[in-house]
C-alpha cells in the first residue's frame, strides 16, 4: 500500500515543528528540518501500528483486509 502524508512545518525560534495533517496527535519538535521529518515518520509509523492494533483487539474474530487509495 503506498500513501502520501502531509507534513505541515515550520521553524518558530531555533526550533522546527510540525504535524501530519491528516492523523491527529502525530507531532513533532526537533532542532533541524531534516530530523523533524525523521522523527514525524516514526511516530506517524507508532500511531498508525497502536491505532491499527486497538481496532483489532476490539474486533475480536474481524478479519483485517488491507485497502488502498
Amino acid at each position: 500500500m503506498d500513501h502520501g502524508w502531509t507534513a505541515v512545518i515550520s521553524h518558530e525560534e531555533g526550533w522546527w515543528v510540525g504535524w501530519i495533517a491528516e492523523v491527529p496527535g502525530v507531532n513533532a519538535q526537533e532542532r533541524s528540518r531534516e530530523q523533524l521529518l525523521v522523527s514525524l515518520t516514526e511516530v506517524l509509523r507508532e500511531a498508525l501500528e497502536m491505532n491499527r492494533r486497538d481496532a483489532m483487539a476490539q474486533a475480536p474474530g474481524c478479519e483485517a483486509v488491507a485497502v488502498a487509495l
